[in-house]
């Protein structure tokens, strides 16, 4: 089963890590957190989407449902194997200047640029003197991956080649993928395919590299698989027939969710909504790919939005807010009944490896869809101070779920309880019995000690910071997913504490 052992982990985004680069990467310092966590007793370490990412620099838009996001290659592991010298790495800006010492962020602005320079400068060094080794890889890679990455790495030279702008803005033979505009494109940028396909080459050694790691420390990696694609994407470009998009590509419909917790109009995501219809013709072949390339980067995978697979929140293209939709119908038991047919070796009554991101409107068939593939569900102990939401707090859950003291959608513990209503506020700290220096923790420990299986706090929360470490606020443009660790924040003996918390509640 799934949930078989009773387990403690810790969400925090591969970006999120130090070190020198401005942004974490999978060099170093994420092989010393999978020790880290080892040592702290945690058998899980929760992620978020590892694509690449476009405007925004959000993880749930991203230029493909497939790839690896390139920002997060290690520069010293490029050194390592011969695509780099040192002194190829000499020209890094200060990332982090003394006034942002207290708190780390990553500044997309600039890591990207140089990130994108040096690994311009690996590529070189590939087609120039490459070991027949790593050519032999590389050719492995692109014909294993030939179903989206030929794709993908087309519609990158393209996008690049257009100035960064999205494809709807591309001439009409490319938005319309006219056989002979491809075939030109397909010569005229050559090198620059060749160039995007090999980042996806690095990224994938490097990321397997680090789940090896992980497997040996007896850590299982929690990814995330949103729901919908980005509009701007390879995966829209190359198959508009899945998607709901007028003749000249423009989706009719956005995706989103009605007002709630988190944002009064609700929230307007701007992802296509799927024709699920089309999925259905095809046996849902494109989902069936992303479930197996998900599952072949990750132990398991939680399934963001998982309502949406019942109905999701409609919105007409144009609207300001999304207050005003629908609920369209989505494909719920008949896709996944395909979805378990083609996860050989899975099956409902041993557990799936997906976790059901349950919350929001949640009806009875969103239960129903859930239960019947026997999916635990998400429980997010901040919710359960917001009344009336008992489900959420510890002396309710079930066993068979996942604990959250919160997600990267919600504030920190800290940031919570200095924003929330003075009675939220009293009714948490009457709950935990805890004073507010001792909240962050005191929530930690309520969900290690519940009944539910697994049991994840993010990283924010085990260092009880408050709102400016904050990872996302929903709705809300600029200024997400910039937090970071600071290379003294791993100690030994934080990763005591958790040990013996770990230990006390029998997850170690």
């Amino acid at each position: 089963m799934l949930l078989k052992e009773r387990s403690g982990g810790i969400l925090l985004h591969p970006t999120s890590l130090p070190g020198p680069y401005g942004i974490g990467d999978l060099g170093a310092r994420a092989h010393d957190f999978i020790d880290w966590l080892a040592a702290a007793g945690c058998r899980l370490w929760q992620i978020l989407p590892l694509g690449p990412t476009g405007y925004g620099n959000s993880p749930y838009q991203c230029h493909s449902a497939f790839g690896g996001n390139p920002y997060l290659i290690s520069p010293d592991l490029l050194a390592r194997d011969g695509l780099l010298d040192r002194n190829d790495l000499d020209d890094a800006p200060n990332f982090d200047p003394p006034a942002s010492r207290s708190l780390r962020r990553t500044d997309f602005g600039r890591v990207i640029p140089w990130k994108q320079r040096l690994l311009g400068r690996a590529f070189d060094r590939f087609q120039e003197s490459a070991p027949e080794n790593l050519r032999q890889d590389f050719a492995a890679f692109r014909a294993d991956n030939a179903s989206w990455l030929e794709d993908f790495s087309l519609f990158m030279a393209l996008k690049e080649a257009n100035g960064g702008n999205p494809w709807l803005a591309w001439t009409t033979a490319l938005r319309k993928r006219d056989e002979p505009a491809l075939r030109t494109a397909r010569e005229a940028f050559g090198r620059s395919i060749t160039r995007f396909s090999f980042y996806q080459l690095l990224f994938f050694r490097q990321w397997g590299e680090l789940r090896d790691h992980a497997r040996a420390a007896g850590i299982r990696i929690i990814g995330d698989l949103p729901i919908f694609a980005a509009a701007d994407s390879a995966d829209v470009w190359s198959y508009p027939e899945l998607f709901m998009l007028d003749d000249e590509g423009v989706p009719t419909h956005w995706s989103g969710v009605p007002p709630d917790y988190f944002a009064a109009t609700g929230q307007l995501w701007g992802n296509p909504l799927y024709r699920w219809d089309s999925h259905a013709r095809s046996g849902y072949e494109w989902w069936l790919r992303r479930m197996q390339a998900t599952l072949g980067m990750v132990d398991i995978a939680r399934l963001d939005h998982f309502r949406g697979f019942v109905a999701a929140w409609e919105v007409p293209a144009g609207s300001p807010t999304a207050e005003f939709g629908r609920w369209a119908p989505g494909p719920a038991d008949d896709l996944f009944d395909a979805i378990v047919g083609d996860l050989a070796g899975y099956a409902p009554e041993d557990g799936l490896p997906l976790i059901a991101e349950d919350l929001g409107v949640i009806t009875p068939d969103v239960i129903r869809l859930r239960d019947r593939y026997a999916l635990p569900g998400m429980r997010v102990l901040q919710f359960g101070f917001s009344e009336p939401q008992p489900l959420f707090l510890p002396h309710n859950y079930v066993r068979h779920c996942v604990a959250y003291t919160g997600t990267h959608d919600n504030d920190t513990a800290r940031g919570w309880l200095r924003s929330a209503p003075q009675h939220e506020r009293a009714y948490a700290l009457r709950y935990l019995r805890t004073a507010a220096q001792g909240f962050a923790w005191a929530t930690i420990h309520a969900i290690w000690a519940s009944v539910a299986a697994f049991a994840v706090t993010p990283m924010q929360d085990i260092l009880d910071l408050g709102t400016r470490a904050r990872m996302n606020y929903p709705g809300r443009l600029g200024g997400n997913w910039e937090w970071r660790l600071r290379e003294t924040d791993l100690t030994d003996a934080l990763a005591g504490r958790i040990a013996e918390l770990n230990e006390l509640y029998g997850r170690r």
